[in-house]
């Protein structure tokens, strides 16, 4: 008898099943991919705000409106690329990113004038970004996954802090010692050489590869209790679907509304901190600070969402985000240190939550089938909300001469989406198909 169990095809397959889910390799490749990806956009350029602006001869808003450019590309190119991925894979896209990443960042070291600042930083490295990022890489996950969604998505999303961690004082040190041209020429190195092992790791969807999301065997699929994820790729909705309901829409908004944060906070905490009296090491230390639980509550966030309602706490992290401003603004302009660091303590533990919060309730509400299309038909609406706030943050500096205001108004806008989203319905179809199952 043991040796016919022994050779039958089941216990073959299982044999042949690895020991390691391949979800878990792709969990850190999409780490790696969000830490450079963010990293080479966004918490880099804070360090290169007062040495670019000062030596080209450039106002802030000028040197803003590349960054401002870029969201709005990132929308376009946003929109083709969630339905290559349900397609195809990322793998290809990310390939072309890397490629185009890399030339982009050691042009960006000879730049000169404001259009070409422009064109390479705010189009021609945002696309490059785009091809090897959190869209790419969240919707693959989002395929894999669906038991454990929202930790896969959350370790994942580590690497966004994990970016904030590491490049405000590298890069700083290096600007400082070498100048803002030598950083450019670092960051193109660095980026290239870590991204292109990451992108031959990953795979488009489990069943590719006769797996099952979560590493759930096929034994356990059909016992049921791989339901969740049977049951949610049957509702899926397409794209077109998606959009003619009212739920996509506030969605796009409220997310839209509590991303604002990052896009402003990550571009102006060093020069409003350095106009308040502190050094260019300690502002940027700041970003640091704001990293860290960001990075250590990421765990704490996927936990608490595979198991507790993710609308009610998206709520609770756009009103600690905007609660968090408040704190920030009012310190630095009392010079009071203790409450300084407190505030960007609460700030990186609303931003914990964001990325992975809103990926979870995407799919969950949409379906993981055409999550790709669904979460690019949104992007562009999310991306258009928050492209315009940190130059009319910049812009209210050049005429106004501080940032208080501008920062205060971001503030108010987190606590509106944490109303926002504690209210959003989700699809009448998502709920129907519920209800007849419970039936």
């Amino acid at each position: 008898m043991a040796r016919e169990i022994t050779g039958s095809p089941a216990a073959a397959a299982e044999r042949a099943r690895p020991r390691i889910f391949y979800g878990y390799y792709l969990i850190g490749a999409a780490m790696v991919a969000q830490f450079i990806s963010i990293g080479s956009q966004n918490y880099v350029i804070g360090t290169f705000f007062k040495p670019m602006t000062t030596d080209l001869d450039w106002t802030r808003s000028e040197f803003t409106l590349g960054r401002t450019v870029a969201q709005f590309v990132m929308a376009f190119t946003g929109f083709f690329i969630g339905g290559h991925v349900d397609r195809r894979g990322a793998r290809g896209l990310m390939f072309v990113g890397i490629g185009i990443l890399t030339v982009a960042l050691y042009s960006i070291s000879f730049v000169q004038e404001l259009w070409q600042w422009i064109l390479l930083n705010g189009i021609i490295l945002t696309i490059g970004a785009a091809l090897i990022g959190n869209l790419v890489v969240n919707v693959t996950l989002s395929k894999w996954f669906v038991e454990k969604r929202g930790q896969a998505v959350a370790f994942a999303s580590m690497g966004v802090s994990m970016a904030g961690v590491v490049f405000p004082p590298l890069m700083t040190h290096i600007i400082d010692d070498w100048g803002w041209r030598a950083g450019w020429r670092f960051l193109s190195v660095f980026c290239g050489l870590i991204m292109v092992p990451i992108a031959v790791l990953m795979r488009r969807a489990p069943e590719d590869y006769g797996m099952n999301p979560d590493g759930r065997t096929d034994d356990q699929m059909a016992s049921g209790i791989g339901e969740r994820a049977r049951a949610e790729f049957a509702m899926s909705m397409t794209r077109r679907e998606a959009i003619r309901t009212g739920t996509f829409y506030l969605l796009v908004i409220g997310f839209g509304l509590f991303g604002v944060t990052v896009g402003v906070m990550l571009l102006q905490t060093i020069p409003f901190m350095t106009d308040a009296g502190y050094s260019r090491n300690t502002a940027s230390w700041m970003i640091v600070l704001s990293s860290i639980p960001a990075l250590l509550s990421k765990p704490i966030w996927g936990y608490a969402m595979d198991h507790w309602d993710p609308k009610k706490l998206s709520s609770a992290g756009a009103l600690i985000t905007g609660c968090s401003l408040i704190i920030i603004t009012a310190s630095v302009n009392a010079g009071a240190d203790w409450a300084i660091y407190f505030g960007f303590i609460m700030l990186g533990f609303g931003w914990g939550g964001m990325i992975p919060l809103q990926e979870v309730i995407w799919a969950s509400y949409f379906g993981r089938r055409y999550i790709g299309a669904v979460r690019s038909a949104g992007l562009p609406f999310s991306l258009v909300l928050g492209a315009g706030s940190p130059l009319v943050v910049s812009i209210y500096f050049d005429h106004v001469g501080n940032y208080n205001g501008a920062i205060l108004a971001v503030a108010g806008l987190n606590i509106a989406s944490s109303i926002m989203l504690l209210f959003i319905p989700k699809p009448r179809h998502q709920r129907a198909a519920e209800a007849a199952a419970t039936a």
